[in-house]
């Protein structure tokens, strides 16, 4: 079997796989196994068409990682609606303790609200901003 045809079949393989597991570096190394496949095509050696297909395919890799990490603009998952269905919600303050926190009665259960610091509590409606252990974070509504 000639070499390009091996090269383009890793990059099947690795297209295939990334399909079932939906990982998108999969795809990044099929980038370098197709490189090496035009290398091989252009008559390079297996030595070069190995480099080719580790530097191209690990530097898509590299940068796409890179690009991944600095998109990321998610509040952790505490503070994320998108994981905690408490964020957003309201709860009614009644009346705040000395130490800053207060009970109230939410989604059937007693909890524990805190404020933010340096905000001075008021009684109300609050919207519940973060979920820290078992304590609400919430701001004045």
């Amino acid at each position: 079997m000639a070499q390009p045809t091996l090269w383009w079949l890793l990059a099947g393989a690795a297209v295939a796989v990334e399909l079932l597991t939906g990982t998108f570096y999969l795809l990044m190394i099929a980038i370098g196994f197709a490189a090496a496949a035009l290398a091989a095509h252009l008559g390079a050696g297996p030595v070069l068409q190995i480099l080719v297909a580790a530097a191209l395919g690990g530097g898509a890799v590299v940068v796409w990682h890179l690009k991944r990490d600095r998109s990321r603009t998610e509040p952790p998952a505490q503070a994320n609606a998108n994981v905690n269905m408490d964020i957003g919600e309201t709860v009614q303050v009644s009346t705040w303790n000395a130490d800053g926190t207060a009970h109230v009665q939410y989604r059937g259960a007693n909890w524990t609200v805190m404020h933010r610091a340096g905000v001075s509590p008021t009684a109300g409606a609050h919207r519940v901003a973060e979920v820290i252990g078992n304590r609400l974070l919430v701001d004045k509504s």
